[in-house]
């Protein structure tokens, strides 16, 4: 494993991210003043969910289905955002003009069900609410070399305990996931189902490269990627042959390329898992198609 340890989410430093404007509740504040009380369900219990989104040259790409997401998630824990879909998407622009960000930008979005009267778990009391939070930031990923992962115990769960394609503020089951990664030399954590078989990393979806196809997890036990499906969609019109399947650490080792797929990187080489370096240990051909694909995609 490498000493350097890197994140799949690093980026590069902007010294204008110390003067951002930050959306609370429909105030835009300093980023010093853009609090939230310690009240909130958000911080007390994790209890909400949250939405991150790239801009690329002027335009989010794939708001409507990251903002569909959010709904979607909302409704599940049955959390009333209080807004439209398009209110909530002009909040975002209005943060967006604020700042005069025109490309290379990265929003965080988070709903939690507010503020409650007492520190006590039950959603009844979240008297006030719910709490909104716009960060917006200049940012550009900065990942010098593929990453590392290390398979961890921790697993992607059941549907009945937490569901994994939930974006929920609950991640403490990634982090925890992360960490032994991180104990373990690598970079980030290659987390496996409740059958044993790869599943995805404690922040990103996983993909392997096989004599030419690209395999990626059945989708029942990880996150609703969006960036996930752009990829999907991209090798089926494309003629690249994908298939979304069950299968394990021996074919995972073996594999010929491994990528990561996310809204921030949107798509990582993994050069080495558990000590195996995979193909060359360096970007492979079917990835860096993907990527040009990817980015004449969202470029508009």
């Amino acid at each position: 494993m490498t000493d350097t340890k890197i994140s799949t989410h690093d980026a590069e430093d902007d010294i204008r991210n110390a003067a951002i404007l930050i959306w609370v509740n429909g105030k835009l504040k300093p980023r010093a003043e853009a609090t939230v009380s310690v009240y909130d369900s958000g911080f007390m219990l994790g209890d909400g969910v949250w939405e991150g989104l790239r801009l690329y040259d002027g335009r989010w790409t794939f708001i409507d289905e990251h903002i569909a997401r959010l709904f979607d998630a909302a409704k599940a824990i049955d959390l009333d955002i209080g807004m439209t879909p398009t209110q909530v998407i002009a909040a975002i622009e209005d943060t967006r003009a604020a700042n005069n960000f025109t490309t290379d930008a990265h929003a965080r979005l988070m709903v939690t069900r507010g503020v409650k009267r007492l520190p006590f778990q039950h959603p009844r009391l979240s008297t006030q609410g719910p709490t909104m939070v716009i960060i917006m930031e200049h940012s550009r990923p900065k990942i010098p070399r593929p990453v590392t992962l290390a398979t961890v115990p921790h697993i992607r769960g059941l549907p009945m305990t937490q569901d994994p394609k939930l974006n929920s503020h609950s991640k403490l089951n990634c982090i925890l996931a992360c960490i032994a990664a991180e104990k373990a030399g690598a970079d980030e954590a290659l987390m496996l189902d409740v059958h044993g078989f790869v599943n995805t990393t404690n922040a990103c979806n996983f993909f392997i490269v096989r004599r030419g196809e690209v395999w990626t997890s059945k989708g029942d036990y990880c996150m609703n990627g969006i960036t996930r499906q752009k990829v999907i969609d991209l090798c089926r019109a494309n003629d690249i042959p994908v298939r979304e399947r069950n299968f394990s650490l021996v074919d995972t080792y073996g594999a010929d390329e491994a990528f990561l797929t996310g809204t921030f990187g949107a798509q990582t080489p993994v050069g080495m898992i558990d000590g195996r370096v995979i193909g060359t240990g360096d970007l492979g051909p079917v990835t860096e198609r993907l990527r040009g694909l990817y980015k004449a995609l969202v470029t508009p």
